[in-house]
């Protein structure tokens, strides 16, 4: 018979497979692996995962889901020290700074398309506060007078560039430190052509 299991312990086993499955995901492609697989990661039995998740698509909103957060979370404590112009920098830095420390988390938030995505409320939720936080630090500078125009068309634009940099040097394609002075560079360029009356 089974033990009965508290709370805590199924806690501690979804987080640690939730982190076994960011890697597998990340390095394999979410259709390539398999719930045996996971198990196998963490020497359980292929049955014991099902026992946490429904299966592998409620692990992989899972994982997104705890992704978005942990990078809504960084952004928003960036804002939050950050005063007047330098909220941007802030908040970009910290961006870079996540996508370069947590690579497999970046890859599954950003490069990969969840078809049911409206079976995760979580997962919505998780998503939209990270965008949220997004443009939120221009929302701050076109409040203050320092930037014009539509908070959340600047707040794409900021973050198509910061992603473009930020994909390009993960794929090789540009210099081992690349996007940090690039993004610092774009960044100045586009709040320059975004002041009231540029």
């Amino acid at each position: 018979m089974p033990r009965v299991l508290t709370e805590s312990d199924v806690a501690d086993f979804r987080e640690r497979l939730c982190e076994a499955a960011e890697r597998l995901f990340a390095e394999k492609g979410p259709d390539a692996v398999t719930m045996r697989q996971l198990a196998s990661a963490l020497g359980v039995s292929p049955m014991t995962p099902y026992r946490y998740f429904k299966d592998k698509e409620d692990i992989l909103a899972a994982v997104r889901t705890n992704g978005f957060t942990r990078f809504a979370e960084t952004l928003e404590k960036a804002r939050d020290e950050a005063r007047g112009r330098g909220k941007g920098q802030a908040v970009g830095e910290a961006y870079v700074n996540f996508a370069f420390e947590h690579p497999h988390t970046y890859k599954l938030m950003f490069d990969l398309h969840q078809p049911n995505d409206e079976a995760y409320p979580e997962l919505i939720e998780a998503g939209r506060r990270a965008h949220a936080q997004m443009s939120a630090w221009v929302t701050d500078q076109v409040a203050a007078g320092r930037m014009a125009g539509d908070p959340q068309q600047i707040g794409a634009m900021f973050w198509a560039a910061t992603h473009g940099v930020v994909v390009l040097e993960m794929a090789g394609k540009l210099p081992a430190g690349s996007a940090h002075e690039m993004r610092e560079k774009m960044t100045l360029a586009l709040a320059r052509g975004l002041r009231p009356g540029a």
